[in-house]
């Protein structure tokens, strides 16, 4: 099967996605983060399709997207309404995800039969307006193959995924790798998975937990092995390298200097900004997969602030090249 056509955004295409949404299909659509693939949360067929196209284990749950604040009350029971909306009030809309108690009426697949459901408000226009329009919560992952690379753009959605019902075109991601995700407990919260909302920025709201014990997956992209292009990642200072490297691509985070024994050699940031490093990291890796390279290399970054969540996902994407 071809492709499905990419659709740029207008107001037309954004009430087309959304009948789509409606009648039970599957959009993909940008968010700030990455592109999301996203149905009716409380479709449950719907969502399945989200499970059956992205080859995604049942065991990982999804992230219901909102576009008002009031739309929490449809998903959760809110057991402290103060350490909520302090979080609302503060990072919402934007890539931060909080994982709270769900309430019955949202299907177990989404949450793969977790008694908790994460929820977020995407800080992007295109995604608001088709929630809205669609008139419900929507379920949505990454709109990539399970484990693979997350999409910063339509064309990387087409290139993994060809039986999507309908692509929104809204350009290259702003923040480029997937939301913070936190669970509540006391008056603290405890991180499940890094992102451009770092510890630092939470701690400014409420506490850290460190001694919340939980033994099942609360969120999507806490497995050991994510986000992962089709050829081997190795990881200067941490992974043991095989292969030639006139045969490898090289990924720094700074401007490139003596990197003339790699076929091709990118960097992520002219200035060393981290959270520029962040917003180029997929498209990066994407470019590296998809230039011939036999395998990818690529420079540590700091691990302060957002460089903590960079790590993350370079540490999942070589985890099985070790």
């Amino acid at each position: 099967m071809a492709n499905p056509r990419k659709h740029m955004v207008n107001n037309q295409v954004i009430s087309n996605a959304a009948k789509v949404i409606q009648k039970g299909g599957v959009v993909a659509f940008p968010t700030e983060t990455v592109y999301g693939l996203g149905a009716d949360a409380f479709n449950p067929m719907a969502v399945a399709r989200i499970f059956e196209i992205k080859e995604r284990p049942a065991f990982d749950p999804l992230i219901v997207h909102i576009a008002e604040a009031d739309g929490l009350g449809l998903l959760a029971e809110i057991e402290n309404k103060e350490l909520v909306d302090k979080l609302i009030e503060k990072f919402w809309p934007g890539p931060l995800t909080i994982v709270l108690p769900k309430k019955s009426s949202v299907p177990d697949i989404v949450t793969s039969g977790l008694s908790t459901v994460a929820v977020r408000m995407p800080d992007h226009l295109v995604a608001l307006e088709l929630i809205r329009e669609s008139g419900t919560p929507i379920a949505a992952p990454s709109a990539n193959k399970f484990g693979m690379l997350s999409p910063t753009l339509a064309s990387h959605v087409g290139k993994q995924l060809p039986h999507v019902d309908f692509i929104i075109d809204g350009g290259k991601t702003t923040v480029g790798i997937e939301s913070t995700v936190i669970t509540l407990s006391g008056n603290g919260f405890k991180l499940l998975r890094p992102g451009v909302i770092t510890v630092a920025d939470l701690e400014e709201v409420l506490p850290e937990i460190h001694n919340m014990r939980e033994n099942r997956l609360q969120s999507p992209g806490q497995l050991k092995s994510h986000y992962s292009p089709r050829i081997p990642v190795y990881i200067q200072g941490e992974s043991a390298i095989k292969g030639d490297l006139g045969n490898a691509g090289y990924l720094a985070l700074s401007p490139l200097q003596n990197t003339g024994e790699y076929q091709l050699s990118l960097s992520l940031s002219t200035g060393n900004d981290l959270r520029e490093a962040a917003v180029n990291l997929f498209s990066a890796l994407h470019q590296l997969e998809e230039s011939g390279v036999k395998f990818i290399v690529v420079e540590p970054v700091p691990e302060t602030g957002i460089g903590m969540a960079i790590m993350d996902r370079l540490r999942k994407a070589a985890y099985q090249y070790k």
